[in-house]
């Protein structure tokens, strides 16, 4: 389940680039036919203070956070276009602890991300799985990938 947020500009663009250039491993986009998924995690202290508090995320090296966008091909345009979907995230550390994670949806104008904050510790590493069903998709998938949070 994932509460709506929307705000106008391009702010959440930022935010994305920013995720990127701060992974330690950028995480490549993965494609479902007509479908290309893009996402991206990391600790929430590498958010500039404006993107933060524009988005109502709190800063810290102890919140890890993840970002997911939907891209549907289109004739339109080279990226394909952002589409809704409903995600549903949880991950599992080493240890086997599982976790369930609330999602945002945030519309930015011709852009819709979904993001989740949430706590890490030290060197904990996370395997993400993400079942992604685009709007007007006729059947989900399944993304995972792995991050480890760096706190200190």
């Amino acid at each position: 389940m994932f509460t709506r947020v929307r705000f106008p500009g391009f702010t959440f663009v930022l935010l994305l680039l920013i995720a990127g250039a701060v992974s330690a491993e950028t995480p490549r986009p993965q494609t479902f036919g007509d479908y290309t998924v893009h996402y991206s995690a990391f600790t929430s202290d590498t958010l500039q203070a404006s993107v933060a508090e524009n988005y109502h995320i709190t800063r810290s090296k102890n919140r890890g956070m993840f970002t997911v966008s939907v891209m549907k091909k289109s004739d339109d345009t080279a990226n394909g276009v952002s589409v809704r979907a409903n995600i549903i995230a949880s991950a599992s550390n080493l240890t086997g602890q599982f976790r369930q994670f609330d999602v945002r949806e945030i519309n930015d104008g011709n852009s819709i991300y979904y993001i989740s904050v949430f706590h890490v510790a030290h060197e904990e590493l996370l395997d993400f799985v993400l079942q992604i069903q685009p709007e007007g998709a006729t059947q989900p998938f399944t993304v995972k990938f792995r991050q480890q949070f760096y706190t200190q």
